[in-house]
């Protein structure tokens, strides 16, 4: 089994940061891809940023240039830097990661952390 902890949410004004991280743990012999999604009431879950087992980085149009995306390999952690927060960013943030276990590689889910920007 593959647990996924989530921290870091919370309630900030616009133009402020906060900084989420998803620890993965259990029987984990491998994590390739990692990244966060988001859903906002309402709305479907989307994609905010990814990185690759090589790190290479992939994010959504809407934070690019505001938001960061890096992984510690040693601690299975992947983190989400987030500057300049809008009022739009408000939203569920959950963390995914593609990780090796007892079988193929198959994709976790943390349990969500609320991101709260006020205006």
């Amino acid at each position: 089994q593959v647990q996924l902890v989530e921290s870091g949410g919370g309630l900030v004004q616009a133009g402020g940061s906060l900084r989420l991280s998803c620890a993965a743990s259990g029987n984990i012999f491998g994590v390739n891809a990692m990244g966060w999604y988001r859903q906002a009431p309402g709305k479907q879950r989307e994609l905010v940023a990814t990185i690759s087992s090589g790190g290479n980085t992939n994010y959504a149009d809407s934070v690019k240039g505001r938001f960061s995306v890096s992984r510690d390999n040693a601690k299975n952690t992947v983190y989400l830097q987030m500057n300049k927060l809008k009022p739009e960013d408000t939203a569920v943030y959950f963390c995914n990661i593609e990780a090796i276990s007892w079988g193929p590689p198959r994709g976790y889910w943390g349990q969500g952390t609320q991101v709260t920007v006020s205006s």
